[in-house]
């Protein structure tokens, strides 16, 4: 089942998520319905604050990306079909700091608004699945970059608070009538 996206200027965007406690079947109702959600609007990633819910719990799934990326998934480099759509909850992230790479991004909770961010080229993600099982990802690329990304907004950040200043200027009257639009929906 979809579920309708929050847009931007949504106080929920901005909530630090609950650390996941209970694996159990609601979770994972809810962890399928994110899926269903991030594919249906052709999104990679979809984090819980973007769907109302201020929980440590986001999708990801690259299987239809033309991006060129390397991952080792629990010490092993199986096909990305086996382990994507990936539920990661309560994710622990450590970013290997150098290289940098700059890439346009874009975000689901900010429709049509793209701009260039400069994130760290790889990690190592550890985290659980929906049933609770522990895995350890070692990405780059942009696997990488959709881990930070997802991530963030688990923390209440979000990607234009990641740009530059002449980044965010240059998107800023789109950033102004998506707030303009988010608090017109919100009255009705």
């Amino acid at each position: 089942m979809t579920l309708p996206i929050v847009q931007f200027n949504s106080p929920i965007l901005r909530k630090k998520g609950a650390k996941v406690t209970a694996f159990d079947d609601a979770l994972a109702r809810l962890a399928a319905d994110m899926i269903d959600t991030m594919h249906d609007a052709a999104g990679i990633g979809l984090a819980a604050q973007q769907i109302g819910q201020a929980i440590q719990l986001c999708v990801v799934d690259l299987r239809q990306t033309e991006s060129e990326f390397q991952w080792e998934f629990d010490g092993a480099r199986p096909p990305l079909e086996l382990f994507m759509p990936l539920i990661i909850v309560n994710p622990i992230i450590v970013l290997v700091p150098e290289p940098t790479d700059s890439y346009e991004e874009g975000c689901l909770s900010f429709p049509e608004i793209r701009g260039d961010v400069v994130r760290p080229d790889k990690l190592t993600v550890k985290f659980k699945d929906a049933k609770g099982v522990s895995h350890t990802l070692v990405c780059d690329g942009l696997l990488s970059r959709c881990v930070q990304h997802e991530a963030d907004h688990l923390n209440g950040i979000l990607f234009i608070d990641r740009m530059d200043k002449a980044t965010l200027a240059a998107i800023e009257p789109e950033l102004k009538a998506l707030k303009k639009q988010t608090r017109e929906a919100a009255k009705k």
